[in-house]
């Protein structure tokens, strides 16, 4: 299988395309592809019986496409958990090694590294990590964008992207932060949040529907669209 593949079944198993259909306009914001590259890449993963997709209808992984995106996911994020955990590197620097390493980890050394972490059930970016068994924890997948003015949340995890993350360094948006949303700029504007610690900023139209969001309590929220 091509790498170009390889993220397509990645980003729709984060987007969530494991439990519920995702739209061609999620892994088009979530890869920064134009809606008609989505579109090509789709038909060939449905060619290949790796997703079920119809027309005017959304994107689902199968169980084929399901069992692989969840060992892509698997070798990646546990790469990502030793490289920031155990080699110090900064958070946005550990996805492009990541893709290096997984695709040369043999079954015994993706169990001893399992092993040598502790067996950790989410990355440094609070993306879930299958276990052996191919079982993972419960994950929100409503996206900051969809949260309506006035709403209060707190921030569970981002989609796993080298620019995203410089971008939220940039601005120091962090995992567990809670904030709320103040405003949405019409016209794919900006959505403007302040966090529980008084700090106020704008978050791009881009980078908020790569922030996946549960409720101040850390529940997950029902899935929206905006």
């Amino acid at each position: 299988m091509t790498p170009i593949k390889e993220d397509y079944l990645k980003i729709i198993f984060e987007l969530g395309g494991a439990k519920k259909e995702v739209s061609n306009k999620q892994i088009s914001l979530a890869l920064g592809i134009a809606a008609g590259s989505v579109t090509e890449m789709v038909s060939k993963l449905k060619k290949e019986h790796l997703v079920t997709h119809k027309p005017y209808h959304d994107i689902a992984l199968t169980k084929s496409g399901l069992d692989q995106a969840i060992l892509l996911i698997r070798k990646h994020r546990l790469w990502e958990t030793f490289l920031a955990q155990d080699l110090n590197y900064a958070l946005p620097d550990i996805h492009p090694e990541a893709e290096v390493l997984e695709h040369v980890t043999s079954p015994n050394l993706l169990t001893r590294l399992d092993e040598f972490l502790g067996h950790p059930t989410h990355c440094p970016h609070g993306g879930v990590i299958p276990d052996q068994d191919g079982h993972f924890q419960e994950e929100s997948y409503t996206v900051l964008a969809t949260i309506p003015d006035g709403q209060t949340v707190t921030i569970e995890r981002f989609i796993d992207d080298h620019d995203l993350l410089t971008y939220l360094a940039d601005i120091k948006l962090s995992l567990e932060t809670q904030v709320t949303v103040i405003k949405h700029e019409p016209f794919d504007g900006p959505i403007r949040v302040t966090t529980n610690s008084g700090q106020e900023f704008n978050i791009s139209f881009k980078a908020a529907h790569n922030i996946f969001v549960t409720d101040e309590n850390g529940a997950p929220l029902e899935h929206t669209t905006r």
